[in-house]
């Protein structure tokens, strides 16, 4: 076999070490028992009829991905909710003021006995947000779907919620913050999808012995669940099906979105009733959805998730759909101080969004609001310039996928470890803790953080002296190749991969290079065919004097056999999940 050959079987070599994963401490769902959530999914609700059964069989049976998923390729994500008003570390200030940052959390806003996390709800009045701003803003960004979340680990709802009394409508901006923007999203032509983060609340808050706090308080037991008996956690469980339900029915999402907390096995029968209410209510409305998940959390009917692509998602192609989320600012929740939050140019972003597409991916981007929920101008900035490079190169974007071939001009990634690829692993910790998880000062992705007592991967070659070559990715729609150039090629632009020699046809599957001829060579944004030659030493092609847009640059070349798209989910990955 190829090396190429090898390098795609090796994600699934180690997604089958990596997909049954362990859930993290901070990120995991609580601990329940069968017995408890079998009495919890055995709690009446209302039934939706349908042909989805609330198994694992039922559901891959009836389960398609759609298509206007498959083809988007670019979804945009925001935290937003009382973590912005505190605006302090990141989006788990809930959990920190009760144990290390408890002292400038008094400094700043009282002891926490006195001032509460509770407390932060006044003062999230929301009077800076507009969603038919946002919604604009993510249809200028290119994004095709907006799914803000809409309830986090510290489980303030910002909808009108029957279920959950401390939410947005009842409290605070006194607005059903979740219903206006599904209202202004889909009024933009955009598809409207949620985050929920609900799962991992019942765990979340745990403060330090001997701190004095308001978590006991007897009237505030429905806001932070710390009575952890048996007979709260099946009413937690229950109320978890229940939100979900009035979510479905209230705002019909195109998507569905779940954090670690739903991964147990345990769970599997709340995970399966929600997943059959969901898709038969679909059904109902006629129009096609789908839920993402995370790791094992899904045994079908579900898209994969992976919490930023460095240092958790693929490095290679990997066959089926799936997204990576990852964030334009260097938090998923806005922050003004420890740190304050830097943000990622929009020439970050399309790089990124192209490595993804190359390896058969979607990028599904986070926005970080202010407290009152007003989006600053370095995130507007940089959507609104991806947006106009969209307008450009959106070809090369919409509807592809991967090539045989990812891309060139790179020291390919080994597979991810195993434990980088779980949550609860010392160096994913770190990474998700770290307040500049993501992306470095200057704007671009940064490397993953040590991996202390874990399993080491085979070291990448080392970066090759001298000048850098350009970086390309490739992708595919019909018999057109795409090879996007992370950077100004020069007068030429040399693609290495499609020489004519045998030694370039060895990076090909079973040795052997795309059938046919090329026909012609163009740039996306520039009018006419450009001069190109082919041989032992690449495709040449000669690029016109003016550029046709800021940052990435796309050749399409035509004449080639290009392979179709492949199973939307495959059987090895079935099988895994």
């Amino acid at each position: 076999m190829s090396s190429l050959g090898n390098r795609q079987l090796g994600i699934f070599a180690i997604l089958s070490v990596a997909i049954p994963l362990f859930p993290a401490r901070a990120q995991s769902g609580p601990p329940a028992t069968p017995e408890i959530v079998a009495a919890a999914a055995a709690a009446k609700t209302p039934v939706a009829p349908g042909p989805f059964e609330p198994t694992w069989d039922s559901i891959r049976e009836h389960y398609t991905v759609p298509q206007w998923f498959i083809d988007a390729k670019f979804g945009i994500t925001m935290h937003w909710g009382l973590f912005s008003v505190a605006a302090y570390h990141n989006e788990w200030y809930e959990r920190y003021m009760y144990t290390s940052f408890a002292d400038w959390h008094t400094q700043h806003f009282g002891p926490p006995d006195q001032f509460g996390y509770k407390d932060f709800i006044p003062l999230f009045k929301a009077t800076d947000f507009n969603a038919d701003d946002l919604a604009q803003l993510v249809k200028a960004s290119g994004a095709k779907y907006f799914m803000p979340t809409v309830e986090h680990h510290d489980g303030f709802s910002l909808w009108k919620s029957a279920t959950n009394p401390y939410n947005a409508y009842n409290m605070g901006p006194h607005r059903d913050l979740v219903g206006e923007m599904a209202v202004a999203t889909r009024k933009a032509g955009l598809k409207f999808g949620i985050c929920s983060h609900n799962m991992e609340h019942y765990t979340f808050v745990n403060p330090t012995p001997g701190l004095k706090t308001d978590v006991d308080d007897p009237k505030y037991a429905d806001f932070y669940w710390h009575d952890r008996s048996d007979a709260r956690l099946q009413e937690f469980l229950e109320d978890w099906v229940k939100k979900n339900i009035e979510l479905i029915d209230q705002y019909q999402p195109d998507v569905m979105w779940f954090d670690n907390g739903v991964n147990s096995r345990v769970l599997d029968p709340l995970k399966m009733k929600v997943a059959a209410y969901y898709y038969n209510r679909a059904l109902q409305w006629n129009k096609p959805v789908t839920i993402e998940t995370k790791d094992s959390a899904f045994l079908a009917g579900s898209v994969l998730d992976f919490e930023r692509l460095n240092p958790r998602g693929p490095t290679q192609i990997l066959k089926g759909v799936w997204d990576a989320e990852d964030t334009e600012g260097s938090t998923w929740g806005y922050t003004a101080e420890n740190p304050v939050e830097t943000f990622r140019n929009a020439g970050s972003v399309i790089n990124e969004l192209t490595t993804i597409l190359s390896m058969n991916g979607s990028l599904l981007l986070n926005l970080s609001p202010m407290g009152q929920g007003a989006i600053n101008e370095q995130q507007r900035t940089a959507l609104i310039e991806v947006g106009k490079w969209l307008t450009v190169n959106g070809e090369a974007v919409y509807g592809t996928h991967n090539w045989v071939v990812d891309g060139e001009g790179f020291v390919p990634l080994p597979p991810r470890s195993a434990a980088m690829r779980r949550p609860g692993a010392a160096a994913a910790a770190a990474v998700e803790q770290s307040p500049t998880a993501g992306v470095t000062a200057a704007g671009a992705p940064a490397a993953p953080a040590p991996a202390p007592a874990a399993p080491v991967a085979t070291a990448a070659a080392a970066e090759p002296q001298g000048p850098k070559p350009v970086v390309y990715r490739f992708t595919v729609k019909g018999d057109n190749l795409y090879a996007i150039a992370q950077s100004w090629p020069g007068e030429t632009a040399v693609i290495t991969t499609l020489a004519t020699s045998p030694a370039a046809a060895a990076r090909f599957p079973d040795g052997n290079a795309p059938e046919g001829k090329i026909a012609s060579v163009t740039m996306l944004g520039h009018t006419g065919n450009l001069k190109f030659t082919q041989d032992a030493e690449g495709l040449r092609v000669t690029l016109p004097a003016d550029k046709p847009c800021d940052y990435a640059y796309t050749l399409k070349i035509t004449g080639l056999k290009m392979n179709p798209p492949g199973p939307a989910v495959p059987a090895v990955m079935a099988d895994l999940r």
